[in-house]
């Protein structure tokens, strides 16, 4: 019996021995390379067959769909970054920065100049016109706006939008357009800084913001290397003018632009008076002030005294824009 069970341990361990020499001897079997292992992953992606896809998301391409299109990992990674950047961020999320900084803060609001009173606040116009002659100004180094013209008034200005877009509807926005008035009878004298120790005398024509200007989107995508991007006022610096003038500086002596002199631009600086009332709706804009010591405004009768509407605007909005909620029914003027 001992002899017996003594044979069958040695035994035992002898194929215990022999299978642990063939573990040792024999070659282990090569790794998968790094293509098969993407083909791999983009087949695990690609589910079992017949899984429908998830809610919202049938037009992205099928994971499977990619396994068979890729060929190597390069590619597998370029087809997921069109992918994303086809997706967009995701809902509710920011998108990272590739470079690990943080994403710049959003703009802050900048406060309007302009404070919008019943007196001075027109009809709303046509929508079709209302983006044609918008009068915000553009973005710095912003090409993507469909903005056709660039117009600036001051807030002590009323303005007829009416007039404002018959007169712009009569100009090519591509080309070159720079209108409104002068407020000088002649090109005003400037001294141009070029360096340091060299200045020279530089003479232009330029409209007076009093009465407001336009500039088409062409002529404004040619001022962009003086007047965005923080330049305006490096360009302003280099005369010493104010911003009107400065905008005449960079249209007729750096472009050589001239400006189109219109009329029915009005500022503070004329005599008001000599508007005809009959003549209003023609006009683009209109101002009021002081003129020789005296109140300079349009002369017209209305609805309004003189102390309720020293501007006269009122008056001249109701005379424009009769079913204005607040101008009374009855009125003559």
């Amino acid at each position: 019996m001992l002899k017996r069970c003594g044979r069958r341990l040695l035994l035992a361990l002898a194929g215990a021995l022999l299978a642990c020499l063939l573990v040792l001897t024999a070659d282990p079997p090569p790794p998968p390379v790094p293509a098969e292992r993407g083909r791999r992953a983009l087949r695990s992606l690609a589910g079992p067959a017949g899984t429908a896809p998830a809610p919202g998301l049938e037009a992205a391409p099928a994971p499977a769909a990619l396994a068979r299109e890729v060929q190597s990992l390069s590619e597998y990674f370029g087809l997921l970054a069109r992918a994303r950047r086809d997706a967009g961020p995701p809902p509710g999320g920011a998108p990272r920065p590739a470079d690990g900084r943080p994403p710049p803060p959003p703009p802050r609001p900048r406060p309007s100049r302009w404070r919008p009173t019943t007196s001075s606040s027109p009809s709303r116009p046509p929508e079709s016109s209302t983006a044609r002659a918008s009068t915000c100004c553009w973005r710095p180094g912003s090409r993507a706006t469909r903005r056709w013209w660039f117009c600036h008034v001051d807030d002590d200005n009323y303005v007829n939008v009416r007039a404002l877009l018959r007169l712009l509807a009569s100009y090519p926005h591509m080309q070159d357009v720079y209108i409104g008035k002068p407020s000088l009878d002649r090109p005003i004298q400037a001294t141009e800084r070029v360096s340091e120790n060299k200045v020279r005398p530089v003479h232009f024509w330029f409209a007076t913001g009093g009465a407001g200007f336009c500039i088409s989107r062409g002529l404004a995508l040619k001022m962009s290397p003086w007047a965005s991007r923080g330049h305006f006022m490096s360009t302003a610096e280099r005369i010493r003018l104010p911003d009107d003038c400065t905008v005449g500086y960079i249209v007729e002596a750096l472009l050589g632009v001239p400006l189109i002199r219109s009329g029915l631009f009005h500022s503070h600086l004329e005599n008001l008076q000599q508007v005809p009332a009959s003549e209003l709706r023609e006009q683009v804009t209109l101002s009021y002030g002081m003129f020789e010591n005296k109140r300079n405004a349009i002369h017209m009768k209305g609805p309004f005294s003189v102390e309720a509407d020293p501007s006269r605007f009122r008056s001249i909005h109701c005379h424009l824009y009769p079913d204005t909620p607040w101008c009374p029914r009855t009125t003559v003027f």
